[in-house]
Formats: C-alpha cells, structure tokens, sequence
C-alpha cells in the first residue's frame, strides 16, 4: 500500500487555517462516534450521511454537507486524514483561507453530485471526506506537477515521486476501480465511492486551472 507522508514546502503567502480546522474537525467528529454505542453510531451515520434516495427526493440536502465530517472506521479517517495533512496546505497557502473554505466545500458537494447521479435510488448513506479531498488532489495535480511527494510503501524506506505521477496513479487507480463498480448492483454494493473521488478529483482540477491562470506568474513554478 502506498501512501504519502510529506511534500515540498509551502510557497504561498497564506497561513493554511482552514487545512488544519478541518482535520482537526474530523478527528473530533469521528471521536464522537467512536464514543457511541454501535446502534447510536448507525443512527448517527444515518441521521447525518448523504443518503441518495433522499437527496434525489428532494430531503436533507444538509447531510451534503455533514457527511464530509464523518467516517465509516478508523483506516478511513486515518488514510483521508494523511491526505489532508499532505495536500490541502499547499492549495490554501496559494488561494487564500476563504478561498479555500468555499473550494473545499465545492469539491465536496461535486463529489456528491456524481454519486448520487449514478446511485440515485441507493439507500446506502455515504459519508467521509475523501471527496472533498480529491478535490484538493486535483487541484494540487495541476498547480504542482512537479512537486516532490515523500511516499512509503508498506513498512520500507521512503521514496519520492513528482505529484503529477503520484497522483495520477492514485486517479487511475481510481477510474478503473469506479468502472468496475458499474452495473445494476452497484447502488447497492457499500464499499467505496469510487465516482465521489472522481468528481472530487475533476473538480479540482478545472478549479487548479483556474487558480493557474489567476494567481500564477509569469515563472510558470511560481505563484503570488
């Protein structure tokens, strides 16, 4: 299993406040869980996850927003929560904190938007901040390709790759997973979001293009 531990430095003029809020927001929500009963903990899911059946039928639109703060296990929180720590602090330094709110928000709710649109009758209720999280992905793809991302693998010596390989492979990985994910079972089948992290990942990067063309220099590896 590969999975980043660190990346270059911060090159922007912003302090990432809103990267750190939110993982810090996670890891409390997730405590909360953790202290319930298994009943409580599924009525809670429940109660605040993105069901698509009602999202489709019109109901609970603030469970869009709600479930980006909860976590199905401990290896979900923890691997979205690394990715947190890694990329996010980058994308806010460059785009500002409110920028970075609203953005984070966006990629979460595109994320959504695509799985929904493929299990719109699904009952499931999706919840976890992986989407929003592709979206940084995304955007961080295009505003630092080359970037170097320290990654280990499994218990080894860590090693470093560009961001543009690093994350394409973790987009790949993902496209032919969501693709083997669709069938008539597929609303059904739990597991993985794949399609979340695929419009997650989209959104963010056209929204990296955007940033590029607004805050970047005329040194195409330097911003304002």
């Amino acid at each position: 299993m590969f999975f980043p531990v660190g990346d270059d430095p911060n090159v922007g003029l912003h302090k990432p406040l809103f990267s750190y809020a939110f993982l810090v927001a996670n890891i409390l929500v997730y405590l909360y869980q953790f202290s319930l009963s298994m009943p409580q903990c599924e009525s809670f899911m429940v109660h605040f996850g993105a069901i698509p059946a009602e999202i489709t039928a019109g109901e609970d639109y603030f469970t869009l927003f709600t479930s980006i703060f909860l976590h199905a296990g401990f290896l979900h929180i923890l691997g979205n929560m690394i990715f947190l720590w890694v990329f996010a602090d980058n994308i806010e330094s460059i785009i500002g904190n409110l920028n970075f709110l609203i953005f984070y928000l966006l990629g979460g709710l595109a994320a959504s938007a695509v799985h929904i649109l493929l299990n719109a009758s699904s009952t499931i209720p999706t919840v976890g901040a992986s989407g929003a999280i592709a979206a940084v992905l995304g955007a961080y793809i295009v505003m630092f390709p080359k970037s170097k991302i320290k990654v280990r693998f499994l218990l080894f010596k860590p090693f470093t790759m560009s961001a543009l390989a690093f994350l394409g492979i973790w987009f790949f990985q993902n496209l032919f997973s969501g693709i083997g994910s669709l069938g008539p079972e597929s609303a059904q089948s739990g597991g993985v979001a794949w399609w979340a992290h695929i419009g997650g990942f989209v959104f963010g990067v056209f929204s990296g293009l955007l940033v590029k063309k607004i805050f970047q220099t005329s040194d195409s590896n330097s911003y304002v």
